[in-house]
């Protein structure tokens, strides 16, 4: 008997109708299934982190070159033609293509992102990748789009394919290349891969021959070294580092992709260098990597090399465009030609989430010196309020580094000794006050590790010869690094997972790149969130509409005169009515303030900069289990009649609280989780999982079974001291080494005459342990 075609399953209906239908037109080899777009958002809750499903495209169609043509999205029979086109419009527009499907194995229903028409087809009418390509040939694309589209990504092995937004923004620069178009704007947070694709991009126009001789512009040797060692690797053989100390006109030519500091193109009396090693047309492509800089300024160093080869196309990119009365990326580059932004990535699932705990110090909000003060020096204190735009600024205090440094501590102290943080400092001198106070409260850890804490500034030889370690997923040293603004942006700092900001910050640019500093994503080696802890209220940024906003090209650029007299990128003082540093600052001594911690908050925002959740974990655990289970007596009740305690975490663990991790952070990993509940929620004093285990043989519950039974249930009450209830509950823990010495899990069964019995024999020990008295 046929089975009726509504009650098939979705994958039955692929199957059966939709696939057949679609490779009667369309080859085989053109045709993905289960494409995955997005790596699935990761969730902060409770003081745990939890992957959302990933989003997979049924179907992607692509062009024997390897382009993404259409979106089939596919539903069981039981739904109308169309109800997948949303889903279908959803993922085309995320990987830019223009025509979307849908089917419930009766027919197609087509939707032309150009023409905005939607309508039915038989399934026997798919069309073919010649007539979708017919009808975006209608478009007017050239031959030279259609060339440069039909290169192929680098995909060698050892590379990663393309995500999606890297291919979108791949072909949309390609596109606009092949258009004419001389001066594009790339946006990509920071993260998200902004020199891989800058690579893709060069690695195809070098493949069309439309770009032959191409010069990558930075401003800081590590973005350039980590650029050739890292993604440019595979152009190793064409790829050269301009060195004007070795470099003359006549050898410099020979290579086909140069990367240089902008800095090498200069003289120490400002000459143009640039002008001796190259000729204004030399260039086909000029890259400028974090384009917000210098070359974002209409009268900098930068401007005047991209002046002097404005031939060539020019490709900025940038995380985080600047757009002032004085600076403009808009105006030079024009519109991005695509923008990615964090919030993006953080909602795909590329990006890492954060926490921001908030330290608010007694002094925060403003400290008067007494009458007469005077500091270490003898020298007499400004009797003035000062507050956190003071404090290394214009005032150093001892106990308020102190302070700082002992909530950076404590914190790693609870977590995780061995997490990689980097504190921003107000300047070096600051960074060096704050590397030898964390190197003071952490001398059991430079005992171990000499370079745990390391100033990483750049005067400081020794402190950036160690930056390539920091930075290193495999080293687990220097862990902790104090910098002023070094690390603030371009580096790949990809296992960072606490981020301390004790300098000012007004510049929104320089907020989102030392943002950028946590959001690398390594989720399999453990570096899933990671936290800024803010001493000086500077996240407050996060409610600012230029967090993550639409890029605006400010109406008052270009009549600044082009000087840019506003607060510099990480300097972080507000120069209205500044009254400047002084000549030599205060120096208060512990005795000549004390400080302390008044208010610690943690805080979860999401994507837009909106604040989700302000609690303490511990507040959060409480209201949740009070919520879950209700009073004691309840509690006690539920706990009992669980047939596995584990269910108990599980259920806990649904609202994101990881009991063994809060007990770890509250050093009370040795109380059971029964006591830890009732410690938390019900105010219970918490007995440690020894004394319970003591309670049970003071009881003599173990004299009920003799022999080898008695010493199975022995061993077994020693490995709840150990490992916990959850563990013991389970059967695999009678392979345990402990328990070897009884023979296999059936034979250790079998002295309680079988499973049943050595289940019931498990209940019974549950029983005894959580016996009140």
């Amino acid at each position: 008997m046929e089975t009726r075609k509504s009650s098939l399953s979705e994958e039955d209906i692929k199957h059966r109708y939709i696939t057949p239908a679609i490779e009667r037109v369309w080859p085989a080899e053109d045709i993905r299934m289960e494409v995955p777009l997005t790596a699935g958002r990761v969730n902060i809750k409770g003081n745990m982190e939890t992957r959302e499903p990933a989003k997979f495209a049924d179907y992607v169609l692509y062009t024997p070159a390897g382009q993404p043509l259409a979106i089939v999205e596919a539903k069981a029979n039981r739904r109308a033609v169309s109800y997948g086109m949303q889903q279908a419009k959803t993922y085309a527009e995320m990987l830019d293509i223009r025509f979307a499907y849908s089917s419930n194995g009766d027919a197609f229903a087509e939707y032309d992102f150009k023409t905005g028409s939607e309508r039915e087809l038989p399934l026997a009418a798919f069309p073919s990748p010649d007539e979708l390509l017919a009808r975006l040939r209608e478009d007017g694309r050239t031959a030279a789009q259609e060339k440069l589209l039909a290169q192929p990504f680098y995909t060698a092995e050892g590379t990663y394919p393309p995500r999606y937004y890297q291919r979108v923004a791949v072909d949309r620069t390609l596109d606009a290349i092949a258009r004419g178009k001389q001066r594009l704007l790339l946006v990509m947070a920071t993260g998200t891969g902004k020199t891989y694709t800058a690579f893709q991009i060069i690695y195809r126009l070098r493949r069309a021959g439309l770009k032959r001789k191409i010069l990558y512009l930075a401003d800081r040797n590590i973005l350039v070294d980590q650029s050739i060692e890292q993604d440019f690797r595979p152009l190793a053989d064409v790829i050269h580092k301009v060195n004007y100390a070795k470099d003359d006109r006549t050898t410099i030519t020979a290579y086909e992709v140069y990367f240089s500091l902008y800095q090498q193109l200069f003289g120490e009396n400002d000459e143009e260098r640039f002008r001796e090693l190259f000729a204004p047309d030399f260039f086909d492509l000029v890259v400028i990597d974090e384009c917000h800089r210098g070359s974002a300024k209409a009268d900098s160093r930068w401007r005047r090399i991209l002046d002097y080869f404005q031939s060539a196309t020019q490709l900025g990119m940038t995380a985080t465009p600047k757009e002032t009365a004085y600076v403009s990326n808009i105006d030079y580059f024009g519109a991005p030609v695509y923008t990615y932004s964090l919030r993006q990535g953080i909602d795909d699932g590329f990006l890492a989430p954060f926490r921001v705990i908030n330290v608010k110090l007694n002094i925060g909000d403003g400290w008067r010196p007494r009458r007469g003060q005077r500091d270490y020096f003898g020298r007499e204190i400004e009797d003035r309020i000062y507050n956190n735009m003071d404090y290394d600024y214009r005032i150093v205090l001892e106990d308020r580094i102190r302070e700082v440094a002992a909530r950076i501590t404590d914190y790693l102290r609870h977590t995780d000794r061995m997490a990689k943080t980097i504190v921003f400092c107000a300047d070096e001198d600051a960074a060096e006050r704050m590397r030898q106070e964390l190197t003071r409260q952490n001398a059991d850890m430079m005992q171990q590790y000499p370079n745990y804490v390391v100033r990483i500034t750049g005067s400081d030889p020794y402190g950036k010869s160690q930056l390539s370690y920091f930075i290193s997923i495999a080293a687990p040293t220097p862990v902790i690094a104090t910098t002023s603004q070094l690390l603030s942006t371009g580096v790949d700092c990809k296992m960072v997972k606490l981020i301390a900001l004790d300098e000012n910050i007004s510049s929104m640019t320089m907020f989102k790149q030392i943002i950028g500093r946590g959001t690398r994503l390594r989720y399999d080696e453990g570096k899933r969130s990671f936290v800024i802890m803010d001493f000086r209220g500077i996240t407050r940024l996060f409610a600012d509409p230029d967090w993550d906003g639409p890029l605006i090209e400010d109406p008052a650029y270009g009549e600044g005169g082009g000087k840019d007299t506003g607060s510099k990128d990480g300097g972080g003082k507000d120069d209205t009515d500044d009254p400047g540093e002084p000549a030599q600052k205060p120096y208060v001594r512990a005795d000549g303030c004390r400080v302390y911690t008044i208010q610690e908050t943690i805080a979860v925002y999401d994507t837009d900069g909106k604040l989700l959740q302000q609690e303490n974990i511990i507040d959060y655990t409480r209201e949740n289990i009070l919520g879950q289970f209700g009073d004691l007596h309840a509690f006690i009740h539920e706990w009992n009649a669980a047939e596995k305690k584990q269910a108990i975490a599980a259920a806990l663990a649904q609202k994101g609280i990881d009991l063994d991790k809060l007990k770890h952070d509250m050093q009370m990993s040795d109380v059971d989780d029964f006591d830890f509940i009732c410690h938390i929620a019900y105010d219970q004093k918490p007995l440690t999982r020894r004394e319970r285990a003591d309670g049970v043989r003071r009881r003599d519950f173990l004299s009920r079974y003799s022999g080898a039974a008695r010493e199975v249930l022995e061993t077994l009450l020693d490995s709840y001291m150990n490992l916990g209830i959850k563990n013991i509950e389970k059967i695999d823990v009678l392979r345990m080494k402990d328990f070897q010495k009884f023979g296999k899990p059936g034979h250790i069964a079998r002295l309680f005459h079988g499973k049943k019995g050595y289940e019931e024999a498990v209940r019974a020990l549950e029983q005894e342990l959580y016996k009140a008295g």
